[in-house]
Formats: C-alpha cells, sequence, structure tokens
C-alpha cells in the first residue's frame, strides 16, 4: 500500500502529529503494535508541568510553555471535532516545600520565571493551607503556578487519534512493524504483519522502542525506557483541589473523584509489574502530603516507561542519513504537555519549512556532540 506518510507508534505523539498532518491536507496512516496509548501515554498522569518540570530558561522550557498555551484552544477544538472532553483543568499547581532547602531552591526557580515573564507566586505556610486545607502542616511553602493545567492523558490520546480518522488519517491498531527497508539513503518499504507500505515519508515516534527501530536502518537513536509506577487512591471525601508536586512525589486529582500519585523513575526498566517497595514508596509519599489520604482507598495501580533521552531533551527533527525519515521520541516525563506542539512543529518540517523552535532537538547533535 501507497503512503504519504506512514507513521510509526499510536501514542500520544504519533496521533498528534497525524492529526496535525491531516488538518494540512496530508493523509497518514499510524501503526500501532497493541491498542492507541497502550503504554506511556495512557499512564500518564497529564500534568501540563511547563514550569514545575523545568529547571533552567533554555529551549526545552520555550518549547514547553508554546505547547502548554496551545491547550485551551485544542480543548474546544477537540471536543467539537470528537465529542471527546479532555478534561482541562485549570486550577493549576502547588511546588510544594518540605524544608528550607527546597525552599530555597524554590524561590530561586520562581525568581528566573518570573524574570521571563512567567506567571508565579511564592505562598509561605499559613497561604498554603489558606489555599489547600488538607495539604500538611509540615509544607514550609510552595510556588503556586496558575498556569500549569492538567488533561486526562488518555482521553488527549484518543481525542487526537479520532480527529485525525475523520480527517482522512488511518488508524492501524494491532499493526507490528517487523522490518524497514531502505536503498540510497531513502527508506523504501514498512513491513507489518498485517501488510508493506511504501512511504513517501516516515514519522519515527515509537517512543521507548524507537531505538530498535532506528537500528534497523543503522542509526543510533539513543532512546531508553524509563519505568514508572503510579498508583490511584478514591478518597473517602475531596481532598484539594490543585495539583501537589513535591521532591517525593505527585498527587493529581482527577475528574472522576481520584488521586494520581505518581511516579517511580527507573531507568533502563520495562514491564508492566508494580512492585511492593514502589506502592510502599508512594503511599507514604502521599500520606505525608496529604495525610487525610490515609482514610482512602487504593483503587488501582500500574506501572508503564518513558522514552527518555541521552541529554534529556526530545528528538524532533530529519535525519540526515535517511531522507525521508523524521523522529518524534525521547520526550521523558513531558510527552503529554508537548504533544501539540511537536504536532504542529513536525507537520511544518515535512511539508519543507524549517521551524526554528525544532533546531536544539535535532536527532544529528547526537552525532555532532560525538565528533567534537
Amino acid at each position: 500500500m501507497h503512503k504519504d506518510v506512514v507513521i510509526i507508534g499510536g501514542g500520544v505523539i504519533g496521533c498528534s502529529i497525524a492529526y496535525y498532518l491531516a488538518k494540512a491536507g496530508v493523509k497518514s496512516i499510524v501503526l500501532e503494535r497493541d491498542r492507541i496509548g497502550a503504554h506511556a501515554s495512557s499512564a500518564a498522569a497529564g500534568m501540563l508541568g511547563a514550569q514545575s518540570e523545568m529547571t533552567d530558561p533554555g529551549p526545552l522550557t520555550q518549547l514547553c510553555l508554546s505547547s502548554r498555551a496551545m491547550f485551551p484552544s485544542l480543548q474546544e477544538e477537540l471536543l467539537e471535532e470528537t465529542g471527546l472532553d479532555i478534561e482541562l483543568n485549570r486550577t493549576g499547581l502547588l511546588k510544594v516545600a518540605f524544608s528550607e532547602e527546597e525552599a530555597e531552591h524554590l524561590q530561586r526557580r520562581g525568581s528566573w520565571q518570573m524574570k521571563a515573564g512567567q506567571t508565579v507566586r511564592w505562598l509561605d505556610r499559613a497561604e498554603c493551607l489558606d489555599i489547600e486545607q488538607e495539604l500538611s502542616s509540615q509544607a514550609v511553602g510552595a510556588l503556586f503556578l496558575p498556569e500549569d493545567y492538567q488533561v486526562s492523558a488518555p482521553r488527549l490520546t484518543q481525542a487526537f487519534a479520532l480527529a485525525a480518522q475523520k480527517r482522512g488519517a488511518v488508524i492501524a491498531e494491532g499493526c507490528r512493524v517487523v522490518a524497514v527497508r531502505q536503498n540510497r539513503g531513502e527508506i523504501t518499504e514498512v513491513v507489518t504483519n498485517e501488510g508493506n507500505f511504501y512511504p513517501k515519508w516516515v514519522v519515527l515516534a515509537a517512543g521507548a522502542w524507537s531505538r530498535w527501530i532506528a537500528e534497523w536502518l543503522g542509526l543510533n537513536l539513543p532512546v531508553f525506557p524509563i519505568k514508572g509506577e503510579s498508583l490511584s487512591i478514591r478518597p473517602k471525601r475531596p481532598l484539594f483541589r490543585h495539583t501537589l508536586f513535591t521532591e517525593k512525589a505527585y498527587l493529581v486529582p482527577k475528574a472522576d473523584g481520584q488521586i494520581i500519585v505518581g511516579a517511580t523513575e527507573k531507568p533502563h526498566q520495562m514491564g508492566k509489574q508494580v512492585s511492593a517497595e514502589a506502592i510502599q514508596q508512594l503511599l507514604q509519599a502521599a500520606i505525608t502530603i496529604v495525610p487525610a489520604l490515609g482514610e482512602g482507598e487504593v483503587t488501582r495501580f500500574w506501572a508503564s516507561f518513558r522514552p527518555g533521552s541521552e541529554d534529556g531533551q526530545p528528538y524532533l527533527g530529519r535525519f540526515s542519513a535517511v531522507s525521508n525519515l523524521f523522529v518524534a521520541s525521547g520526550h521523558q516525563r513531558n510527552g503529554i504537555l508537548l504533544s501539540p506542539a511537536t504536532g504542529h512543529l513536525m507537520t511544518q518540517l515535512i511539508l519543507g519549512e524549517e521551524p526554528a523552535e525544532l533546531k536544539a532537538f535535532q536527532p544529528d547533535r547526537i552525532l555532532t556532540r560525538r565528533h567534537n
């Protein structure tokens, strides 16, 4: 089958790219070995932590801020096109300190964010407890980040996929790529268990699996799995409204009344088993942050693996060694947050533009760094 664009990977990144390509009038097929969003995209808590996750005002921070700003209009757009509500929650986030050292660190971060024009405010203990009465009295203070929103990660992924389908994209679930063939620096064939595809362009958006697919083409793409374990608690009564983020864990209140507690980080590990140690660690952290959670019911626990990168930056762009291959992987903890910007900018790149925002994330930077 001849296709304009073959997208390998049906997580939030692949589905976002399919959606923005479809909006530009480009037909694509998404090849997903399991179900759409079956792995990291459905396991994510859905935080849009453009400020809470970033430690310096570099290109990644700017990309995160730009992507976060897309969500209010994106929510309306996807709701209108699909009827799916991505559950954008604009209450904001408290980055909570439990020691004076943590407080000083957060205040320094808040200072440069404020100078950069971002919305941020430091709250002392009394102000924190005034906003969230169930927060532990051991909290020293918090950065209030009112624009660090959250969404339903599974709903976002499904909405991108459905909207792309409605505009002409094909979503192929249970379609496993088994080989990628090239000739003279150009991919000529993508072989799957459901048949062969002959693409004009290929987008590699397979998350933690991207490295192995790149190896079939003789390319080094140092994406590696980072296993993360999470759980959810249903409290006996509503306890807090803001996302609470600390050095030990984050607590994300969802629309169904449950609280997502996450997440461990275990580099170079895969597998969906959840360890007893992880459950103990997460529960202890959650109850330390909000003691009343100890009365709640643990409703679920799960694990998945995010795609990590060598330098903590995603790989977004074209590999010069293969003329029709584009890469969008290595987003680490920011796949949900970066999904709209990634879809939009990768579409521009595929259509022949050179977005300046992608310059810092080119996959070829790996080769450049190693040759220096």
